[in-house]
């Protein structure tokens, strides 16, 4: 499901007890969480692209997520540094994919945040991806609870006060 897709039949984004969904968010960010699907893919991919800014001092130009299920994709385009573009010239894309993934994993609190607290769901597992031609970044999730994982799996999983705060 893209943004610009209509509401899935069903009310997914409604309310649910942290309990209900297998999620540990406090019923303020349940409260603040968005109300709608087009607002939680909204919040996704301005929470991405926010971090993204912050921290690598140029964010992505472009970005689109799709939230189904248990599953949320994250593609983002462009955000290069000027460095990354350099060493891209000089033929050092793999070192350049390489930092990524390593800065990517770095950040794998702080993103999760950003999608728990777009979905008020937990995040699970989290997987990362890069390419330069054409430069796209994508960051995948998976949602408790997901009938893929066993409950006794989830629970073993750190939980979400560990991690640092996703910053807007």
């Amino acid at each position: 499901m893209t943004s610009s897709d209509a509401l899935p039949s069903g009310d997914r984004s409604s309310v649910r007890e942290p309990e209900a969904n297998g999620c540990r968010v406090s019923p303020r960010e349940i409260t603040d969480r968005p109300r709608t699907h087009g607002d939680m893919l909204t919040a996704i991919s301005d929470g991405m692209v926010a971090l993204l800014k912050e921290f690598y001092g140029r964010g992505p130009t472009r970005t689109k997520s799709y939230f189904e299920d248990d599953l949320v994709v994250c593609v983002l385009r462009g955000g290069f540094s000027r460095v990354e573009e350099t060493l891209l010239e000089g033929g050092r894309g793999p070192a350049v994919i390489q930092q990524r993934m390593e800065f990517q994993e770095l950040m794998r609190g702080r993103f999760e945040t950003v999608i728990e607290q777009a979905t008020g769901r937990r995040v699970i597992g989290f997987m990362s991806g890069n390419q330069q031609h054409p430069d796209m970044m994508c960051e995948v999730f998976i949602l408790a609870p997901s009938d893929l994982v066993d409950g006794d799996e989830i629970a073993a999983s750190a939980p979400l006060s560990s991690r640092p705060p996703a910053r807007p």
